[in-house]
């Protein structure tokens, strides 16, 4: 480990001021070297707020860093690597664009903003630098075994359990991509697709949270909030980590065919069941109440005029 990362895990860790020598001491380095770390820390983007009397800290919010998100992560395919950018057009363009080296599944990719970060149905989506929580998961699917619709819910899932380990509020689901608290968006999901030819796929995963603020609402937008709303002084590589390995947890499940969990815990959360709704799904328009969400063939509707349909969720928007 190199002595920026070593003095980066100390003061992340302490999560208070540390005195210079004392810092030095743990660190196993002399006041010249710990100088030099630290400089290496503010190219790296990190903000040191230095104290005489106090010593030094990592000002808050601590912006995004590859080496504490990855450190003793502990899984096994989700976040076994991490690349953190300060700006990008979209966390999911990037991972995409990695899907050629099979040695990457798995990959992470993080960004403090987005020149064009996108949702669903081409709907942009806006987050202030550093006031989100902006990521893109690559998944090789090599052997077909990650269905579309099983990896929109799963990752739904996980942000939602990810949010209530790492800052305690609890959220629901609403299908197919909405992580909400008290019915207001906190978090979306956007699953993109790509033919890798043989019948190899890659699986890009971005989801966005608002963590310190939420975007203005437009004409006809549903209500949105943001986790500091819930939550003091909510840590984004903390809740990032509960999150990745939530969806370590579910992506094991899924390419074991392993789906009643993931049914249960995904409808478990789900504000939806039972409701009347209307959906526009290939063009053509439903009306009908919520039976279930399956993870394979997406929801799950009893029509007004008696059919029973089941609409998948990357043609479909609840109106």
């Amino acid at each position: 480990m190199d002595d920026a990362n070593r003095v980066l895990e100390i003061l992340y860790d302490r999560g208070d001021f540390v005195l210079a020598d004392e810092l030095a001491r743990i660190a196993g380095l002399n006041r010249e070297q710990l100088d030099v770390a630290m400089a290496e820390l503010r190219r790296r983007g990190h903000s040191l707020e230095i104290r005489p009397a106090r010593g030094v800290c990592l000002r808050r919010p601590l912006r995004l860093d590859a080496h504490l998100i990855e450190r003793n992560l502990g899984t096994r395919r989700v976040g076994r690597s991490v690349l953190c950018f300060e700006e990008v057009d979209s966390t999911n363009d990037v991972a995409m664009g990695s899907a050629r080296r099979d040695d990457l599944d798995g990959l992470v990719i993080t960004a403090e903003s987005q020149r064009a970060g996108r949702g669903r149905q081409g709907r942009p989506w806006l987050s202030a630098r550093g006031e989100g929580l902006l990521f893109s998961i690559l998944l090789l699917d090599n052997a077909g075994l990650l269905p579309h619709e099983a990896v929109t819910i799963t990752a739904g899932l996980a942000a939602a359990e990810g949010i209530g380990e790492s800052c305690g509020p609890v959220c629901r689901l609403r299908w197919p991509n909405d992580v909400q608290l008290e019915g207001a968006k906190a978090a979306g999901v956007l699953v993109e697709t790509q033919n890798r030819g043989s019948g190899e796929a890659a699986t890009v995963v971005g989801i966005g949270i608002n963590v310190y603020s939420a975007p203005r609402l437009g004409p006809g937008d549903r209500p949105a909030t943001h986790l500091a709303r819930w939550a003091p002084a909510p840590d984004r590589i903390d809740l990032l980590r509960h999150i990745l390995r939530r969806m370590d947890f579910w992506v094991a499940r899924i390419a074991d065919g392993r789906f009643d969990a993931l049914h249960d815990a995904w409808v478990g959360r789900c504000g939806m069941i039972h409701d009347r709704i209307r959906v526009v799904s290939g063009g053509a328009e439903y009306v009908g109440r919520v039976i279930d969400v399956s993870p394979l063939e997406g929801l799950v509707l009893a029509c007004d005029d008696g059919r029973h349909v089941r609409l998948p969720a990357a043609t479909s928007t609840v109106i």
